[in-house]
């Protein structure tokens, strides 16, 4: 598997080639963004790790830029930026996970080893068509009403969770341990933030309230 590193620091970013290369990974590592940018849409890799601080721009900055160009590769952000605000906003930009540094290598391998698998999995030969939805997981798009809608990758993780289990009520534990294989945080609000780019970007094609609130239980699924 190839892994694209993009960090400036460069006791870090050595620490990190030397963990992934002992671990089977073939590594690509630059320091700054717009190295990062060039070789992410040049190449094909399996993961991304991103740094946030980077000399020349924001790692969101270039996080954006990759998928703004369609780029679905698992994207980690490692960062030394660990208020609940930098964690969301990367995951809005379209990262599939957020680490924390320091950080310890074998929670840095499980959190490669999860959104590669997540990712892997809904490449399947798989299409569910349910009411006006339809998902078809090897091409890794979303329609509704036969029009499609751009989801980042944990969004469109969500979205199958909720077609796999619909018109039942699922709280945000199980999402969370389900669609980003963590434990939940009660203090945390990122599955209302995802929760709202769903419906929002649903709304933009249809006006039924199709993914619904219930109060002090979950959320639901409509169709």
């Amino acid at each position: 598997m190839k892994i694209l590193v993009v960090e400036d620091d460069d006791i870090v970013r050595t620490l990190l080639e030397r963990v992934l290369t002992r671990n089977g990974y073939t590594v690509v590592a630059v320091e700054d963004g717009a190295r990062g940018e060039e070789m992410a849409v040049s190449d094909n890799f399996d993961c991304i790790i991103l740094d946030l601080g980077l000399p020349d721009k924001n790692g969101l900055e270039v996080c954006k830029f990759i998928r703004d160009h369609n780029i679905d590769t698992p994207l980690l952000i490692l960062s030394a930026y660990n208020t609940v605000n930098f964690k969301v906003n990367g995951l809005d930009f379209g990262a599939d996970d957020y680490l924390t540094k320091p950080f310890e290598n074998e929670e840095l391998l499980a959190r490669i080893e999860a959104i590669t698998r997540r990712y892997k999995s809904g490449k399947g030969n798989e299409v569910i068509e349910l009411g006006d939805f339809t998902m078809d997981f090897i091409k890794r798009e979303f329609m509704v009403n036969g029009r499609d809608v751009f989801l980042t990758n944990s969004e469109f993780d969500l979205m199958a969770y909720f077609l796999k289990n619909p018109n039942r009520i699922i709280d945000s534990k199980e999402l969370a341990e389900n669609v980003w294989e963590i434990k939940f945080d009660t203090k945390t609000n990122y599955i209302n933030v995802y929760m709202s780019y769903l419906r929002k970007k649903i709304k933009e094609i249809s006006p039924k309230n199709y993914l619904q609130t219930v109060r002090k239980k979950g959320f639901i699924l409509n169709v």
